[in-house]
Order: C-alpha cells, then structure tokens, then sequence
C-alpha cells in the first residue's frame, strides 16, 4: 500500500506498516492497492506506468506522511487558509477524515440549493461549531429562503453550534431565523447583516438560545418605519429577558429604536455599540441605563444624541471605555456628566466634529474625576495647556495619547506634555500647528516614550525627527508624514468634507484639459481658453481664499 510498483521487496520490511490502504505522497499522486507488482506496460518490460512517465522525480519509496499521527495533521490544517484546507482534505481518504473531524469553521454560500446539500455537509463535518451562511449581492430571490433554513436546521450539529452568521439573506423571513435560532440552542454568538427578517424574530432567537451572549444586527431591510416612536415599539414587541447577553452592537438601521425593548432586558450587558442609526437617542439611552447599570463599554457614532443621553451615563458607575464619534449635540456639559460619576473611565475617544462644543472644561472635568485614565483620543477637539496639563497632573497612568486636527495645540501644548505625562508610551500628532521646538522638548521629556507618529506637521523638519532618534535611543520609533496641500481635504479623521478635495479636483482637471497656443496662428484662436482660465482662477480664490502674503 503506497508502494511503487518498481520495489515489491519493500512490502514485508517492517520499517513501512501501513496505516491505511489509500495514502497520497507529498510527491506523488496516491497509489493503487496492489499486493503483487505491477505488471509492466505493453511495449517494453520494467517500464513504469504512465502516471509517472511525465514526472521528472521518482515515486518515494513510500508515503511518510503516514508516520504522522491525526492529531499532528489537524495542527498543520489549522495552520492553512481554507481554501489551501479544502484542497489538501481532497487528496486522499485519510486526510479528508481528518480535516472533516477537526474542522470547526465553515462559510457556505447560501443559495437556494443549499438545503438539499446541507444533511451531507453536516454528516461530513459534525464538528462544527461556527457558521457563516453568505449570499453574494446579486444573488437575490436565488438567496437561503424559509424551506431551505428548515432543512439546513434539520442537519445542523445542535449540541456544538456556538457561532452563526447570516449575510445578505434577502429570502429569508422570521420563521427562517426562528426555525435557525431553535436548532442551535447552544449558540452564544449571533451576528446578522443585508438581511429582511424584522426585530420580531429576535423575539424567538431570545427565547431558542438562553446562553446567547453576543448580537449583532446591521443593516436589516425588515424593520419598520417608526419615525422615533419609541414608546409604541416597545408596547408592540415584547422581548424576554436575555440574562446571558453580554454585548449588543446596532449598525446602520433606520429604525434601531425597535431594539431599544431588547437592550434594556439584559440586565447583565457590558459593551453596546449604536453606529450610525437614526432616531433620537436621548431617552432611549435613559431606559437603557436603567436596566442594564453594569455597562462597561459604550460606542456612539453619528447619533441624534445629546447632554441628556449622557447625562444618563451616570447609572452606569462602572463604565470603563466611551466612545463618542460625530454627536455634534454633545458639548462640556454632557462630558461633566460622565466623568463626575463614571470614576473608572480608562479609554475615552472624542471626535468632535470641528463642531468646538468639547474643550477644555469637560476636558479638565475628566481629569479631575477619571484618574484611571490610560489612553485619550481626542479628533477635531481643541484642548489648551490648561486641560493638558491637569490630565497629566491627575491622570498619572495616562499611556496612549492622539491629538488630530486639534488647532490648539501647538509647541506650548507639546512641551506641557513632555513635562507633565511621564508614564505615555505612545503619541500621536496629526493637522498640528506643532514644530521643531516642542518637539525637542521630547528630548529629556515623557520617559517612557516609546512611539511617536506625526502626520500633516508641516512645521517639524526630518532633521528634529532625525535626532530625537538619536537621543533616545533604538527602542524609540517616530515617523513623520508630510501630506501635500491637495491630499490633505481628504483626510475624514481631521473632520473635514471630502466635497472640498473633489472641486479641488475638479478644477484641477478643467485646467489640464485647455489647449494652450504652440505657434502665433493657435495664439489667436486661443481667447476663448484664456477667459475659461481666468474663470477657474477666480473660483478657485472665492472657495479657498487668496494665498497669504509672505
């Protein structure tokens, strides 16, 4: 068995038991079981056959691979991509048990025709224990629908099920997931996208999976139009109480109020993420907080959210990491609020939007109340000395530092950093009015200083970059980025509108497209391009201004 058919002698040496009768050689394809030689082709004696005639190595002797026990084969497996996986679990018999047997993922395309697949799919690989069903964009009606949810639940291993991930199911409804959730009652993780069932399918994944600990619905085409109406969702739809659930993430729905029932029946949530939903949030996130105080980790994007809704952060006394991006409602006051009562803050990421609603007073309210603060992001906000230099007087673990687009902060902001922050390991400094002086200053500040990344910081030269290297040593890295005037409208993380770069552009390709005159002839047919010239000249300084005088 695995042997070539030009050494039968080998086949009673002890040195090479067999383990099965099929193998494959790591070069060679798998021999057939023989247990005489073979005998030689027609047109000539002790000729080899023709599977080998055209390889430029002789067959090995015989197949090493079969010294490996199972358990040493599902570490190399592991250790492929799937689609290396799903090749080398074809090559022969035993290798398509193991990786049967020791697969534990599986992404299938959701089709419509996956129903009929799925009971030999399941019966090869029962060990899984995470799914994904995708279905690519243009498939449409051709999508997982009901009837074949129902016979991919019939198949699926539901004692070990811990993981499912539905994408762009369009043909499946509320019974379909209903029909899913029942046949997993082991699941612990639920994530959903592109999908048209409706929030009152959730209703029975809650009641199906009593251990689900983590859910994320985006972007789901079934829910309906409420238009804020918070209270008269609520009355509608009634969600158990989710004791097991730990974290809850909505994104992009147009009507994530639906789910604001289900947050607040888990009494035992620590992270929640709202991105980019629509709505008021302000008194959903009081109902919130009321039922489920233990919040540890909260993320806020692109909300209709104000000081009130943060303002209501204050039940959650052990709240550790906040996230506010784009809430342009959002001002000092609300940020009092948090860091007067949520005393274990240790991350806090601001982006304001260029809105300068967030300064200095809710920033020296947060180093007064957050002393366990370790890492501060601060986008489009415009802190001072005064705010910098309490955070490092009181916050004294403060490690990872970012200030982007901050107009404020300039030398005299960065020297009362090097000061004041000796235990920040990490900076980063983008769109600054910052330059060679107060980046000296790094020179015998911050002791613990170990990365520096700078971006946009016209007024810092690579020779200040080069010596702040050689005064600290190798085991400190800093990079400089210096953006070209026209790249930088494009930055998002400085707050600014991408709708400036593109007339930018736009002008910029009406002035590569004139024909300018070569000769005397083409220079007095050329007044018409002249006036389009002078034209763009003149847009351009309305939109952006004259140059400054040097």
């Amino acid at each position: 068995m695995g042997l070539s058919p030009s050494s039968p002698s080998k086949s009673s040496t002890p040195t090479s038991p067999p383990r099965r009768s099929r193998s494959l050689s790591p070069m060679a394809p798998p021999l057939p079981r023989t247990t005489a030689p073979a005998q030689p082709a027609a047109g000539g004696s002790g000729s080899t056959p023709s599977s080998y005639s055209s390889s430029p190595f002789p067959p090995p002797a015989r197949d090493y691979t079969q010294d490996l026990p199972d358990e040493i084969l599902a570490v190399v497996f592991a250790s492929l991509p799937p689609a290396d996986r799903s090749a080398c679990s074809l090559a022969c018999a035993r290798w398509k048990e193991v990786d049967a047997s020791t697969r534990h993922r599986l992404s299938l395309d959701a089709r419509a025709g996956l129903g009929h697949a799925a009971p030999a799919l399941f019966a090869r690989f029962a060990g899984v224990t995470k799914l994904a069903l995708r279905s690519a964009r243009g498939s449409g009606a051709d999508s997982l629908s009901d009837e074949g949810a129902a016979a991919v639940a019939a198949a699926l291993p539901s004692d070990r099920l811990a993981r499912l991930k539905l994408r762009g199911l369009r043909q499946l409804s509320d019974t379909g997931l209903a029909l899913l959730a029942a046949a997993a009652p082991a699941l612990r993780k639920l994530s959903v996208a592109s999908c048209t069932f409706g929030p009152k399918a959730f209703v029975a994944v809650l009641q199906a999976c009593p251990l689900l600990e983590d859910l994320s619905v985006k972007r789901l085409r079934g829910l309906p139009d409420t238009a804020g109406a918070a209270t008269a969702i609520t009355e509608e739809i009634k969600f158990p109480q989710a004791l097991s659930l730990r974290s809850v993430c909505l994104k992009d729905l147009y009507s994530a109020l639906c789910f604001v029932p289900l947050v607040a029946a888990s009494p035992n949530l620590r992270s929640l993420k709202i991105l980019r939903c629509s709505g008021a949030w302000d008194l959903p996130l009081e109902v919130i907080t009321a039922h489920a105080p233990g919040l540890v980790e909260l993320h806020l994007e692109k909300l209709q959210v104000g000081d009130k809704g943060l303002a209501a952060l204050a039940a959650c006394r052990n709240l550790e990491v906040l996230f506010l991006v784009k809430t342009p409602e959002c001002t000092d006051s609300g940020i009092i609020s948090v860091a007067e009562k949520c005393h274990k803050l240790r991350k806090l990421h601001i982006d304001g939007w260029r809105t300068n609603r967030i300064g200095d007073f809710g920033l020296m309210a947060v180093a007064r109340g957050c002393p366990d603060l370790q890492e501060l992001v601060l986008i489009g906000v415009n802190p001072t000395v005064l705010s910098l230099r309490m955070l490092g007087e009181h916050c004294r673990g403060l490690e990872r530092l970012a200030l982007c687009g901050c107009e404020t902060v300039g030398d005299a902001e960065i020297i009362c950093l090097a000061e004041r922050c000796a235990a920040l390991k990490k900076l980063c400094i983008k769109g600054c009015p910052v330059s060679d002086r107060g980046m000296e200053a790094l020179n015998g500040g911050c002791p613990s200083l170990v990365k520096v990344k700078l971006k946009r910081c016209r007024g810092v030269s690579y020779e200040c970059i080069e010596s702040l290297k050689v005064t600290r040593g190798e085991s400190f890295s800093i990079s400089l980025d210096i953006v070209l005037d026209h790249d930088a409208g494009s930055a998002s993380e400085n707050g600014v509108q991408e709708t400036g770069q593109a007339q930018v552009t736009e002008l910029a390709d009406q002035m590569a497209g004139m024909d300018l005159p070569t000769n005397a002839a083409g220079a007095q047919s050329s007044t018409h391009s002249i006036n389009r010239m002078r034209s763009v000249m003149s847009a351009i300084r309305r939109r952006f201004g004259n140059a400054p005088p040097q």
